[in-house]
């Protein structure tokens, strides 16, 4: 949660968006990507990562979801700007 409430904290404009991920997230039992995007649409998987657009593509959840044990790990969360630099998949 760190991840969420550091973002949550830089851009007070998340907090209702991080809102409804979470309880989106807390509820699913996702077994692929493509269960996860029947839940939240813009969602994609990039070397391992998966990248949640939040907030109408104004930032990028940027997450590890282990199907198989329903864990997911948050890594970051960074704005469209910050994720199109690339330093986050480094």
């Amino acid at each position: 949660m760190e991840v969420l409430d550091k973002a949550k904290r830089a851009h007070g404009d998340l907090t209702s968006s991080v809102a409804t991920w979470l309880a989106i997230a807390r509820e699913a039992r996702w077994k692929h990507l493509n269960e996860v995007r029947q839940t939240w649409r813009n969602t994609d998987c990039v070397k391992g990562k998966t990248i949640f657009n939040i907030k109408g593509n104004s930032y990028r959840l940027i997450a590890t979801v282990n199907y198989e044990s329903q864990t997911i790990v948050l890594k970051m969360l960074v704005t469209l700007a910050e994720y199109s630099k690339g330093e986050w998949n480094q």
